[in-house]
């Protein structure tokens, strides 16, 4: 019934459906095993992708060949490009998404790629011969040989729901758990651990009193995650709204502390620290007289809006009674409630920076069983270890990226370096290289790496090179070329900048901060004349790139000045049987924890809690002689 596959996917959310595209799109034969196929990459919490950071990341799926972004805007119903008040490095895109139409677009997309092949099972162990992984056993008492297994089981392993005192079992509500893989792998020496997350109750629209609420609209010229696929219509976006909580809904919420299964201890998992559930934060914040609520469309094909900042796992007598009390919500008519849940996972310090794991050969783990949170997260590392599975099957090098080339490759260096003790979330903080690695670049950055490794197609690797041919030579028009006093005095009057007296770099005027570059256009005849010989299909990409390069370069020269010095000891490789243990000048503490991380690079040893400066001085002078 079944062949011996390159690689078997178990689970079909975000990671695993990057994974199987990734595998398959390389070349390998893959199976995907989901307990529903009707739950394909279900947006089980809130009906979005992006964000901050989380933008970023979905472009360099994009950038990759993966395909998040692309089934993203096919099914946007609202894009907005957050922190554009802040310098480019923080801009992030941002996009409300079709609940409904997201999962099945995905469906198409996994069941038009040749060597891939879908089975609806629960896997509950692997298949395993001196510690590699040759297989995985179904649920329906299958064995099927693979020849590596990838798990992207989310919070489905050992999960557990909670609403006030009631639980029970379930991967997400409605839905069984995953029962026997954690069992399995404890058997081969992993440490698994419990996190909790949450999502809140969802609202039947009709029932909601719009007028009371803030009407938060989507960019006027809305763009898009894809660098490749380009939307074949204008958006007819959706708007969405705010919300606020008051004293009253507080005094509510704490009405039922007392079988609050969070408080009470019947909740062991620790849960997001940056998305935490309203009795949490009504908690922390108890200064606080009210809070934000974003109420957001879950489909087209559907009344159902998400409470956003409303997430909770009280009684639903209280969370009901307690949302009837926002203003706009009196008559409100709830479909789902709002639940907590505790998962397995296994703190991925025990992997490989592949994310395969040490403990077993050609078992790959990526998303929530790694222990980070948000969909943009699982499917970055979904794409990785397919790719990473499928190259090790094929013989090929692995593939991996760095600190300074993406948030991919921060996400994955800071799970296997300083692993999670709480759900991990991304945010532009964590990356020491922001302003290399903005949104409007990962194509740049990225495609040429994996048209490399033969993921990126030539038709995109195509579009990059034209991209950048376009950009460098707008950016060196600009710095050739001077305005005239009478081309620009009149803007600059209107922008309230001073004027200039004698003919300027456009390059230069470019500097102000009240000017941007389609406003010099606008009054340059040669530099719009310039632009508008630009392809139209990459035009608007072209301008923005060209504007940030002109206007932050500098700071993009001392940035990269500063990853090229430091890479010298971050790629500085450590033998892979390197012995600690003999190297008496490192404390213990350090000697204890590089023997359990094992570090490919100084610079992820760097970066491992309790391994200080001076014992990172004495790997390099060991490791140089």
């Amino acid at each position: 019934m079944f062949k011996n596959f390159d690689v078997i996917v178990v689970g079909a959310g975000h990671a695993g459906c990057e994974a199987a595209c990734a595998a398959a799109n390389l070349g390998s034969s893959v199976l995907l095993i989901t307990q529903n196929l009707n739950a394909i990459a279900h947006l089980s919490c809130n009906p979005a992708m992006g964000g901050v950071a989380k933008g970023q990341i979905v472009r360099e799926i994009d950038a990759l060949g993966g395909y998040s972004g692309i089934i993203t805007d096919q099914n946007t119903l609202q894009f907005r490009m957050l922190n554009l008040s802040k310098g480019p490095a923080m801009w992030s895109p941002r996009a409300q998404v079709d609940n409904i139409m997201f999962s099945i677009s995905w469906r198409r997309v996994l069941e038009q790629i040749p060597n891939l092949s879908l089975w609806q099972d629960e896997v509950i162990g692997l298949k395993i011969d001196n510690k590699k992984v040759c297989g995985v056993r179904t649920k329906m008492g299958l064995e099927i040989e693979g020849k590596s297994v990838v798990l992207t089981n989310g919070t489905f392993l050992n999960g557990k729901i909670h609403i006030g005192e009631t639980n029970f079992l379930g991967g997400r509500i409605g839905e069984e758990q995953s029962k026997g893989l954690s069992e399995n792998l404890k058997e081969y020496s992993f440490e698994v651990k419990t996190l909790k997350t949450g999502t809140p109750m969802r609202v039947d629209g009709r029932s909601i009193d719009f007028s009371k609420l803030e009407e938060q609209k989507g960019d006027s010229e809305p763009k898009q995650f894809s660098f490749f696929v380009q939307r074949e219509k204008a958006l007819e976006q959706r708007s969405c709204f705010l919300a606020y909580t008051s004293l009253k809904v507080h005094d509510i919420l704490r009405e039922g502390f007392d079988k609050s299964p969070l408080f009470q201890g019947r909740i062991k998992g620790v849960g997001p620290r940056y998305c935490p559930s309203i009795e949490d934060k009504i908690e922390r914040f108890s200064s606080k007289d009210r809070h934000q609520l974003f109420i957001e469309p879950e489909s087209n094909y559907s009344s159902l809006f998400y409470v956003n900042g409303f997430s909770s796992s009280l009684p639903l007598s209280i969370q009901y009674e307690a949302l009837k009390n926002i203003e706009g919500f009196e008559n409100a008519i709830i479909q789902k409630p709002g639940y907590a849940i505790e998962y397995d996972y296994f703190p991925p310090t025990q992997l490989k920076d592949t994310l395969e794991t040490k403990q077993l050969e050609n078992l790959y783990f990526a998303g929530q069983i790694n222990g980070t949170t948000g969909y943009e997260e699982a499917a970055s590392q979904g794409l990785m270890a397919g790719i990473n599975a499928s190259l090790k099957v094929n013989e090929k090098p692995a593939f991996t990226l760095k600190r300074s080339e993406s948030y991919i490759g921060v996400l994955i260096d800071d799970l296997i370096t300083k692993g999670v003790d709480e759900p991990y979330r991304m945010f532009t903080s964590r990356a020491e290289y922001r302003i290399l690695l903005r949104q409007d670049n990962a194509d740049l950055r990225l495609t040429p790496l994996s048209f490399a490794i033969g993921l990126a197609s030539k038709e995109r690797m195509k579009r990059v090179e034209r991209k950048k041919t376009s950009c460098n030579q707008l950016v060196s028009f600009i710095e050739k070329t001077s305005a005239e006093p009478k081309e620009v005095n009149s803007l600059f009057e209107e922008k309230e900048t001073p004027q200039i007296n004698q003919k300027t770099k456009i390059s230069q005027l470019l500097l102000r901060p009240q000017i941007n570059l389609k406003d010099l256009a606008d009054n340059v005849p040669s530099l719009n004349d310039n632009i508008q010989s630009i392809p139209k299909d990459i035009k608007e990409e072209i301008i923005e790139g060209a504007e940030i390069i002109i206007k932050y370069q500098s700071y993009i020269d001392k940035e990269q000045e500063i990853a090229d010095k430091l890479s010298k000891y971050e790629n500085l490789i450590i033998k892979d049987d390197f012995d600690y243990q003999a190297l008496k000048s490192l404390s213990f503490e350090a000697r204890e924890k590089l023997t359990k991380i094992r570090p490919k690079t100084i610079g992820q040893a760097s970066r491992i809690s309790g391994v200080s400066p001076s014992d990172i001085s004495v790997l390099i002078i060991y490791i140089s002689r």
